[in-house]
């Protein structure tokens, strides 16, 4: 502890894979622990980051982790003092410790940390589960975002694709045991090989090395005894979020996000629809789009330059639009 009482958070820097058996940092990375209400999650962060820079908070999708906005984290080293997070049960994050992994409860999650951390208001980004939870977020405490950039956001779809429904029967009880049984065979590579080709528009743009470190970091979540549980509970959690009305309702929610806001479709996207940007721009208020007809989805992985530079422009009009209502209170 230090002089305040408080827990220091544990910090470790680039160097492989370390002994505890936590996921692979790479070349600038640190990481560190911090303890929160109810949980506790690992955040990754850049080496010697300048903290003058205004502040940016990256969440992670279904299934991801803080390993996911590597790549979008170093393209925007000189823009933001970025940390990505591991929600509770991803990463290197434990489980959270009442069990709860409904889209609330990440959300709950990544509020807390902004609070604990008073880095506020944050440039926020979220891809995917992260992505619907950031917009919840930035619907709730307005006041903890300047910027919302979502990439391909899982906000509800009427009719979703094909593809994307084995990823949403991971939700129905007896799946998950199921999919154990029938691919009890298959080698962390050939688990890798069928996530990459579900997440990316083309995989074969993946380097050597970058599916070698994947494998590897499939592994090792496999060893995880709540692994599959944090998975199964977490897709639960965004099905559930979809049959919420009222208040509560995802797109109704949405509309209510005040911060503007960069979306980021995938023309090959297999998990959600690129049909949902022409509704999405019609929701959020102060929206653009980045379309981007050969990505998947994950586009700050595939993409991270054409992410970082679309960004950059919501960044920068935000700012000038900032100092122009400031000129303009009498």
């Amino acid at each position: 502890m230090d002089s305040t009482g408080l827990p220091v958070p544990t910090v470790e820097t680039a160097a492989g894979l370390p002994s505890r058996g936590e996921s692979r940092l790479r070349a600038g990375e640190t990481r560190r622990t911090v303890q929160l209400p109810g949980c506790t999650m690992a955040v990754r962060s850049r080496e010697n980051a300048d903290r003058t820079l205004p502040p940016a908070l990256y969440v992670h999708g279904l299934g991801g982790s803080s390993q996911n906005w590597s790549a979008l984290m170093a393209e925007l080293a000189g823009t933001v003092d970025g940390e990505a997070v591991d929600l509770p049960g991803f990463g290197d994050s434990p489980p959270p410790q009442d069990g709860n992994y409904g889209l609330s409860a990440h959300a709950r999650a990544v509020i807390r940390h902004l609070d604990a951390a008073g880095r506020g208001p944050v440039h926020l980004f979220g891809n995917s589960m992260g992505g619907a939870a950031a917009t919840r977020v930035a619907a709730l405490r307005p006041d903890l975002v300047r910027t919302l950039t979502l990439v391909s956001p899982a906000l509800p779809e009427l009719r979703p694709q094909r593809s994307a429904l084995p990823t949403a029967l991971l939700a129905v009880p007896g799946t998950v045991r199921l999919f154990r049984r029938l691919t009890g065979h298959w080698s962390p590579a050939d688990r890798t090989r069928a996530v990459l080709g579900l997440c990316y528009g083309d995989p074969s743009r993946v380097a050597s090395e970058d599916f070698e470190a994947a494998v590897e970091e499939y592994q090792r979540r496999l060893l995880l005894p709540y692994f599959w549980d944090s998975l199964a509970a977490s897709a639960r959690g965004v099905v559930d979020s979809y049959t919420l009305g009222g208040q509560h309702a995802l797109w109704r929610q949405a509309g209510r996000v005040l911060a503007p806001t960069l979306l980021v479709y995938g023309g090959r996207d297999k998990l959600v629809g690129f049909r949902m940007a022409r509704k999405a721009c019609r929701v959020f208020r102060d929206s653009r789009l980045l379309a981007l007809p050969d990505a998947g989805h994950v586009a700050m992985m595939e993409y991270p330059e054409l992410v970082a530079g679309a960004f950059r422009q919501l960044m920068a009009d935000s700012e000038r639009a900032g100092v122009e209502a400031t000129r303009g209170t009498p």
